[in-house]
């Protein structure tokens, strides 16, 4: 009989499901809900909420999609792995239902809650203790509702991550992980537990906190209410629960100092790993707990993350070339002007507030448009060189705080299949970058193998892990990047200072 484990994958544009088989590494079934991207609501400017009971209508097709493909028969499925979209908050009562749609990664509205507390808790204990600012994360979000939706708050039993309530969907328990927890900056560093000054500061009742697992572990099983929604076997556990990009640095294979991982999705991201305490004074970029962290052998990531990257690229799919145009006609336009665009410039932060500009809503600009020399290539090529230069920028950030490279992985997936931006990648920040076969379902499915001990280690997940290409820098080509990123620098300088 195949041992398969099902890895889920709860984004805010779709979710992915991935059923592994442990033995061989390859996947047996994959697909994607809803085919067209997830709504995000607004309901005022730099708020994006969406409805938690949507995630879990699309979790049970993509399950049930999967199931079928892969002919998943009773007492085959072993264990089941959840990575999500990070920072969000869901709200449930005592009978686990729904309060208010979840205040989704994106959303800006807590930044000035999260200010006050990094000025009233003291930045010396926030970025000794928290290693981060409270900034807009999840904490943050908890306690703008406490201050502006009594009703709501006076009615909430507990408090989760999008992976949390899925979790909690599948097994009737309602429960978190350490490094969720260090994700919505209720982690103390120092203590390895739960910052008791966060919660005094911002009035939140530790009995609303979810007891937290470690990430590879048995988390509650799936009970017969999910098991008749899904056609999954009751009593079947989740072993392994993390946020998309510690998931993702897992499911590339990142664990040791010195590696790192990136994504360009939705949003784009850099994961290095650390073993020392290490943190931005600014908090630009931000430090959690990884998922093989142990007190005894401390690992760290360092996250880096560009809010405006897949989603731009995609509003000028659909704004420029009028959805007529697909993603490698765009690629094949901007491959056809030189570096640099021509003096074009796009700074990408049109999706709400960046950390690495200090929580400052840039908005996306288009700078310096010829309307005697620029094209729709020039545009599309600026856009994606403009997003390269964000995440150089926030690298810049993290060398400087002594983090080594060695290498740069990523998955072959979103933006990293155009060969422009690959190549800005590397040149801009003159790395060697690794593509391989794998995505976070996948990554999300080689958890739950470790957390049933399927596999003896995390690598040991990873052995058969397929290494497809390795880019490398061209020296011929660096000094024009190199200009290139320096002017796009020069230019969000001088936005900046407006």
């Amino acid at each position: 009989m195949r041992q398969l484990l099902l890895g889920l994958d709860i984004g805010s544009s779709s979710v992915k499901a991935s059923l592994l088989d442990a033995e061989s590494g390859k996947v047996v079934g994959t697909d994607s809900f809803p085919k067209q991207e997830m709504p995000i609501d607004s309901p005022e400017p730099g708020w994006a909420e969406q409805d938690p009971e949507m995630w879990w209508k699309y979790t049970v097709e993509a399950v049930k999609s999967v199931s079928h493909k892969a002919s998943l028969k009773s007492g085959e499925l072993k264990g089941i792995g959840i990575a999500y979209q990070m920072h969000g908050l869901v709200l449930v009562d005592k009978d686990q239902n729904v309060l208010r749609s979840s205040i989704i990664w994106c959303d800006s509205r807590a930044i000035e809650v999260g200010q006050k507390a990094f000025q009233s808790l003291g930045e010396e204990y926030c970025l000794s203790n928290l290693l981060n600012s409270p900034g807009n994360f999840t904490a943050s979000k908890l306690r703008w509702v406490i201050e502006n939706e009594a009703e709501t708050a006076s009615k909430i039993h507990k408090i989760m991550l999008p992976g949390d309530f899925i979790a909690m969907k599948l097994t009737g328990e309602i429960s978190t992980s350490e490094t969720g927890l260090s994700e919505g900056i209720f982690w103390d560093f120092k203590q390895n537990g739960l910052s008791k000054a966060l919660l005094d500061e911002y009035q939140i009742p530790e009995e609303w906190m979810p007891a937290a697992h470690s990430s590879f572990s048995s988390q509650g099983g799936i009970t017969q209410k999910a098991s008749k929604e899904t056609g999954l076997d009751a009593g079947v556990p989740i072993s392994y629960r993390a946020g998309d990009q510690p998931n993702n640095a897992f499911s590339l294979n990142v664990f040791k100092p010195g590696e790192f991982a990136t994504t360009a999705g939705t949003s784009g991201t850099i994961y290095g790993i650390t073993q020392d305490p290490l943190y931005d004074p600014k908090s630009r970029v931000n430090t959690f707990v990884h998922v093989n962290h142990k007190i005894n052998d401390p690992s760290f990531g360092v996250l880096l993350c560009i809010n405006g990257t897949g989603i731009l690229n995609s509003w000028l799919r659909q704004n420029f070339g009028q959805g007529d145009i697909d993603y490698p006609q765009m690629n094949s336009l901007a491959k056809s002007v030189p570096v640099g665009s021509e003096g074009l410039v796009f700074l990408p932060f049109g999706n709400g507030a960046e950390r690495i500009l200090e929580n400052r809503f840039l908005g996306a600009q288009m700078i310096d448009l010829d309307l005697l020399r620029h094209s729709k290539g020039h545009v599309f090529r600026a856009a994606q060189e403009g997003i390269v230069s964000s995440l150089s920028y926030g690298f810049e950030i993290m060398k400087n705080m002594g983090m080594k490279v060695d290498k740069v992985k990523a998955g072959r997936a979103n933006m990293f299949l155009s060969p422009v931006f690959r190549s800005a990648f590397i040149h801009m920040n003159e790395v060697e970058l690794e593509f391989y076969d794998t995505d976070g379902a996948q990554g999300a499915a080689r958890g739950a193998g470790v957390g049933i001990g399927l596999f003896a280690s995390p690598e040991e997940a990873f052995e058969n892990l397929e290494l497809l290409e390795t880019f490398s820098p061209n020296p011929y080509f660096l000094d024009s990047y190199k200009e290139a990123y320096e002017h796009w620098k020069h230019k969000l300088a001088l936005a900046l200072s407006v």
